[in-house]
């Protein structure tokens, strides 16, 4: 049944108007709702069972404001049916100035966690992506609220947009990444007890995104692991692999 409640859901989002308007200009509309095997966040398990994870985001000149959020499919931490976090941001990317091929991001992101007894926080973050082969990215995440600590993430991908073709507008692409995260001694200490600087996670990614006209539905295939033999002592599932799958609408 609460499964059943969280599909009416997504179609809902999915189907909601297509215009919207920001001090008169039209903005540029995404609406995803994503089905997860797992729910999995910077390598750590944070449910181990079935989640629902609908978005939404507006952008114009650059800046994109966004809400995502989390739904247990299932009662593994006893919140099925229930929202158990929602994550507001604001970013602003654009080329640098002066530089051929160097892209610069800057944004916050502010958590709250309904249903649970996590405390809200927020992070401030920056980074940078390069137009090389394998688009080489750097990320810097500041914790300025509860945890107090810094985590940066590496990351590579790359994306073949036809691998096939079905018809004019129906055609299925291949999507591959891989990012990796270190987290300093505050960071560590916050998630996982440990006094000291580490790299965390390793994560694996495959998406099959499926264009049919103005939608998108993306099957994805997903790994990783925690690093170092402390942080693994440390979490429950230090390894995961989980499957998905995502549909999403630009306006």
């Amino acid at each position: 049944m609460e499964q059943r409640k969280a599909l009416v859901l997504a179609l809902g989002i999915l189907t909601c108007s297509s215009t919207a308007a920001f001090g008169g200009e039209k903005v540029n509309l995404e609406l995803t709702a994503d089905f997860e095997g797992k729910y999995i966040w910077r390598g750590q398990n944070v449910n181990n069972e079935s989640v629902f994870q609908p978005s939404v985001s507006l952008s114009k000149y650059g800046f994109t404001g966004s809400i995502w959020s989390n739904m247990d499919l299932t009662n593994k931490n006893d919140s099925s049916g229930e929202f158990t976090e929602y994550d507001f941001s604001l970013d602003y990317s654009s080329a640098m100035p002066g530089i051929d091929g160097l892209d610069f991001l800057v944004g916050a992101i502010h958590y709250r966690f309904p249903n649970t007894a996590f405390k809200p926080t927020t992070e401030v973050y920056g980074g940078l992506s390069f137009d090389l082969p394998l688009t080489p990215s750097i990320k810097l995440y500041r914790d300025v609220d509860e945890i107090d600590g810094l985590y940066i993430q590496f990351g590579i991908g790359h994306i073949f947009e036809k691998v096939a073709t079905f018809s004019q507008d129906c055609y299925c692409g291949l999507q591959i990444g891989a990012s990796t995260g270190w987290g300093n001694s505050a960071y560590n200490k916050g998630y996982f007890g440990i006094d000291d600087s580490k790299f965390n996670d390793l994560t694996l990614t495959a998406g099959f995104p499926i264009c049919i006209r103005l939608w998108t539905i993306r099957p994805s295939i997903n790994y990783s692991a925690m690093l170092s033999d402390s942080v693994r002592s440390a979490t429950v599932h230090s390894d995961n692999f989980w499957g998905g799958i995502s549909i999403s609408r630009s306006f």
